[in-house]
Parts: structure tokens; sequence; C-alpha cells
């Protein structure tokens, strides 16, 4: 806002809010200066007719303050004039920076568009040579496509005008003929297959039989041993059912303490004067059997009395399992084992598999393991030291996770084991790790000799029955078998085949085929014998 005055005291025209008239346009200003200018000519008028005074002062002044008022008038103007060329100086700048702007704009745009239609360009020359050159190709494929049409064409002709001579020459159709061609060639091929193979195994087997069979009847029969067996479950006998009640105790608490103590599991039912203590570790199975055994004669059974049972039994198994390896260490001559090594292997007194006590197996495999040796000129005592340790891990294959070749492996080389046939033997006798030695085969034999031989394990009824049935089934599955019997307790299937439809050379096949089935299909410890037999009978009357 504009305000327009006298000053009272100087007698001058003054206008405040110069600031403020920048937004004002030229015209409104000169108009109002205009009318200021008229506005103060008619107050000094009035003013001096008002008063009274002579006109010549009043004309003076008049005339001064038009002057006055001319002058500001004309600085008023001026100012307005100034700010407004600024302003439209100021407006130009901002839409030249405007303008700038948007041209920049539409320039990189413009450069961006040329550089897609270029892209897109080469892309439509790169298109445009592919077509080209996919054309050309299909030109040729179908020209190549005719030509092989043609020659099949011909070939057909000729193969059905061989086929029709053919079939007047036999009197047979073609599907007659090339099946009867076949069969021919087939049955040819595997008889000359199968004589090959036989001669071969022949061969290889007439320089290998004598020896090795030599080698284990030897070792068979100069070591024997009777074998151990324990169930994972044993039996403790009560003489009253009052004992039971005692060992039961109020609410339970004195079972509860031993299984908590022993770690098994006792199982009491109503079988008279019987408990039962199950336990897959041998150890403290023997522990809880004889702490029952302990308490049932002391008569004394609470928690406490309990505890101190536990812990005596448990240092006295201790003391019998570094005793048990160390006799056995001891009976096999084996030298500078590591005391925890002893004592994994008088844990494996307390070990069984397949019914067969493990320790007393490690020391037949240490024995059959230097027999060997000795025949074929290797080191019988290496041998020896690799067939006791090489069940070590069984120690201790329910405690860690793992198989027992690779956990007893690693339990001999931490505890000073540092010959490389008996950490091979360890952990290769089961085939885990392939033998750098030949004492692991070794082992891996006399493995079999101690497990297969008769006696050494037990199986149970329906297992036994059950492997004898696999195997007359897979040999009933061969063609030309009339017969299979198992015998010598699964270790032998005898085969017969019909003698017409099979000869010698496929006799052969049939027991390959049997025994191959037989290593894919079942599990059994040793080696089963497969025997095929082929008879032929002629037979004549006279008269």
């Amino acid at each position: 806002m504009v305000v327009f005055g006298i000053d009272p005291l100087k007698g001058v025209p003054f206008m405040t809010g110069q600031t403020e008239l920048i937004n004002l346009t030229l015209l409104e200003a000169v108009l109002i200066a205009g009318a200021l200018l008229i506005g103060l000519v008619i107050g000094a008028l009035s003013i001096g007719l008002f008063t009274g005074r002579s006109l010549r002062r009043t004309k003076e002044q008049s005339s001064e303050l038009l002057r006055s008022a001319e002058v500001a008038a004309n600085s008023l103007a001026k100012d307005i004039q100034l700010a407004a060329e600024r302003m439209a100086a100021e407006r130009r700048t901002e839409v030249d920076r405007e303008v700038k702007g948007a041209l920049q704009g539409i320039q990189e745009g413009q450069a961006r568009s040329q550089k897609i239609q270029e892209t897109l360009e080469r892309k439509l020359e790169h298109i445009n040579d592919r077509e080209g050159r996919l054309d050309a190709q299909e030109q040729s494929l179908v020209s190549k496509s005719e030509e092989v049409t043609k020659a099949l064409s011909a070939v057909t002709q000729e193969r059905e005008s061989i086929q029709r001579r053919i079939g007047e020459i036999a009197g047979l159709t073609h599907e007659q003929a090339r099946e009867i061609f076949l069969a021919d060639v087939r049955a040819s091929s595997h008889r000359e297959a199968a004589v090959v193979e036989q001669k071969i195994i022949t061969e290889a087997e007439a320089k290998a039989r004598e020896r090795a069979r030599e080698i284990t009847l030897m070792a068979i029969q100069r070591y024997a041993a009777d074998t151990v067996t324990d169930s994972t479950i044993r039996s403790i006998k009560i003489p009253s059912e009052e004992m039971k009640g005692r060992i039961i105790g109020r609410e339970g608490r004195n079972i509860r303490a031993i299984e908590k103590a022993t770690g098994v599991d006792i199982m009491i039912d109503d079988t008279p004067g019987v408990i039962s203590v199950s336990c897959f570790d041998r150890v403290r199975q023997a522990i809880a059997a004889e702490t029952l055994q302990k308490l049932v004669q002391d008569g004394r059974v609470h928690p406490t009395r309990v505890e101190e049972v536990v812990e005596q039994v448990r240092r006295d198994i201790n003391q019998r399992i570094i005793q048990h390896g160390t006799e056995a260490a001891l009976e096999a001559d084996i030298r500078g084992l590591h005391p925890k090594l002893i004592e994994a292997m008088g844990k494996l007194h307390f070990r069984t598999s397949f019914g067969q006590n493990v320790l007393q197996h490690s020391l037949e495999v240490a024995f059959f393991s230097q027999l060997i040796a000795d025949q074929l000129g290797l080191n019988g005592a290496i041998a020896r030291r690799c067939g006791f340790l090489h069940d070590i891990g069984k120690a201790m294959d329910h405690e860690v996770e793992g198989g027992h070749p690779a956990i007893g492996m690693e339990f001999a080389a931490r505890h000073g084991e540092k010959t490389e046939a008996v950490l091979n033997a360890i952990g290769g006798h089961h085939s885990d790790i392939p033998p750098t030695t030949p004492y692991t085969p070794i082992v891996m034999a006399a493995d079999a000799l101690s497990g297969a031989r008769p006696g050494a394990r037990r199986e149970s009824m329906e297992l036994y029955i059950k492997r004898l049935e696999q195997l007359e089934a897979i040999a009933y599955e061969q063609p030309s078998v009339t017969e299979a019997f198992a015998v010598q307790a699964g270790r032998e299937i005898r085969v017969i085949v019909d003698a017409r439809k099979a000869d010698d050379a496929t006799t052969h096949m049939i027991a390959a085929a049997i025994a191959k089935r037989v290593e894919s299909e079942m599990t059994f410890p040793g080696e089963i014998k497969v025997s095929v037999l082929r008879e032929v009978r002629a037979e004549a009357t006279a008269r």
C-alpha cells in the first residue's frame, strides 16, 4: 500500500510504501501521481482561501508545491519504471532459463531416440540376415528331404522286391524269416559267449583253485574255537514274588533307580521267578544283571543301596574289561597297544554279532589272517595285528555316529596306531574304502571264514527258512530249471536243468546268473555255492 501526504513541518509532499509500489503497473502509478498533484493544488488553494493569506503568497506556495509535486512525481515515475524494467528483466531471465532447460531435455530425448532407432536398425539388419540364411537352409533341407525321400522310396521298393523273392523261395513271410534269423543269431551268440566265458573262468580257476583251497582248509583246520553267544535280553532268577516286589519298590522307585543308574530297561511281567534286563549295550546290560543279582542276594533294596551296588559293579566290570582285553592281546601276541585300545577290545567280550562273540571272532580273524599271510609269504605279525583290531569300532559304534570300520580306523589312529596296513584293514574290511595293502583282502577273507564256519553264528529259524526259500525262488526263475534245492544250511544251492533245453554252455550261464542275483538281492555271511546239474539219460530195452 502507498500513502501520499504533506510533511507539516517542512511543507513538502511525502510518500510511504514504495517497496509495495513495485507490484503496480506504470499507468496506475501515473494516474495516482496526477491525482496526488491535483489534490495538493486544491488543498493548497483551499488552505490559502480559508486562512485569508494573500493571493501572492498563496500563488508562491502553490508554485512551490507544484514544483515539489512534479519533482516527486518524476522521481516516483522513474522508480516505478526502474522497478518494472527490473521485474521484466528477471522474468525474461527466468523464461530464458526455462526455455533453455526445455530445449536441453528435448535435445537429450532426440539423442536417445536416435540411439534407439540406430539399435533397432542394426537388429533389423541382423534379423534380415538370419531370415536370409534360414531361407537358404530351408531350401537346402527341402531339396535334401526330397532326395532322401526318393532314396528311401527306392530302398523300400528294393527291400519289398527282395522280401517277395525270399518269400517265394523259402515259402515264408518276412516276419517269419526275421524271427527265425534273429533266434538263430541270438542262440549262437549266447552259446559262443558262454563258451568263451567258461574257458576264461576255467583257465583262471585252474591256477588259483587248488592253492586257495589249500590255504583256506589249512587255516580252518588249524584253528577251532567255541563261540560264546549272548542275547540282548538277560534273565535274572528271583527266589520269590516278595523279592520281585522289593525290586519294584513303593510306586516303582527302586526299579526306576536301577534303570536310571544303569541305563537299561528292566521288564517285569507275570512270569514267576524271572526279571529280564534289556539293553543293546552289553556292558550296561552286564552291570545291571550283576547289580540285580547282588541286590537279590543281599535282600536290601532301596535307591541309596542301588547306587552303591551299581558303582561297585561298574568298577568290577571295568577291571574285567581291561583284563579281557589284556588276555586277548596276550593270546594273539599283539604288543605295543595303547591302553584305550586294550580297553576297547575288552568291551568286545560283551558284544555279539549274529550270536558270535566279537572278541572271540577278532581272535579267530587274527589267527586266520596270520595263517593266510604266512602261506602267501607276507608278514604274519602284521596280518595278525590287522585281524585282531579289524572290528574295534564295534566297541563304540552305539555311541558314535557312522559305521564301525570308519569309527575303528579313526579311533585306532587317534590312539597311536600308525601302521598303514592296520588302519586300511580296519577301515576297508567291508570295502568301505579301497585296499592299499594286501593285508586288507586277507582280513576280509579271514573275516568271512570266521563268520561262515559251521556253528560260528546263530540264525533264527524264521530267517533261516526265509533265506532257503529265497534261494530256491531265485533258481526257479531261470529258464530250463526243473528243480532247485538249498542244502548245507543255505550255503549251497543245487539246480537241475532240462538237458533237452539247455546245453553245457547254457548251464554255465544259468549258474553265473543265479550267483549274480544272489549277490545283489540277498545278505548272508560267507559264501553260497551255486551248482547247476545237467543230466542226459538214454534208455533202451533188449528183448
